[in-house]
């Protein structure tokens, strides 16, 4: 069985358990629904990708996304299924074998944005930063999106970042910039990404 079909099966299972603990019999086939159509295009793009590879590598990362990382995986593909309802298409070169799904449009042109496994955007001069990202989220698994979360709420709230922001080569002079520049290189994996590739926005 390939690791496409394994991934849908886990959707489906996991909305199954979630709708019946949420509502009995009738939850569990909502919620066996619902993960199917969330599954089904992530399963369709790991499998015609082959995001992972058929060695003891691919085997552990596909386990790892798929159990204490699950939160990740499921958050990544209602991401890539919502970049293929307005036809973004699956980068069929750098996909392969990396255990990750690259679409070739981001959501900005800016910027590359990874969710889960999911990333979009992204170039050969950026990718080791995005793949931080991956890795944190394998590390941290159900942890990971609500301490990122956590960490905008609080720099947007509490900019404890102005004491150590670089004030002279990226002023904080205009709104957007107060997120742009402050807030969003300042939170914590972002922070980390850029110290391993790339350089903060000015």
């Amino acid at each position: 069985m390939g690791f496409g079909i394994l991934s849908v099966i886990v959707h489906i299972a996991l909305g199954a358990l979630l709708g019946q603990w949420a509502g009995g019999i009738v939850g569990l086939v909502t919620g066996a629904l619902l993960g199917l159509l969330v599954g089904a295009p992530f399963g369709w793009a790991i499998g015609s990708a082959r995001t992972y590879a058929p060695d003891i590598r691919g085997v552990l990362l596909f386990v790892v996304d798929h159990t204490w990382s699950l939160l990740n995986t499921v958050v990544g593909a209602v991401y890539l299924a919502l970049h293929l309802v307005v036809r973004h298409q699956i980068d069929r070169v750098v996909s392969p074998h990396s255990g990750r799904v690259n679409v070739v449009e981001g959501v900005s042109p800016r910027y590359a944005t990874t969710i889960g496994t999911v990333c979009a955007g992204s170039s050969p001069r950026i990718q080791r930063h995005e793949d931080v990202h991956i890795l944190q989220a394998r590390l941290l698994g159900p942890l990971y999106i609500p301490l990122v979360l956590a960490n905008y709420v609080l720099f947007t709230i509490a900019p404890v970042w102005l004491l150590y922001h670089d004030h002279a080569n990226a002023p904080i002079n205009r709104f957007t910039r107060y997120f742009e520049i402050g807030v969003y290189p300042h939170v914590w994996h972002e922070a980390i990404a850029y110290r391993i590739q790339g350089r903060p926005p000015r």
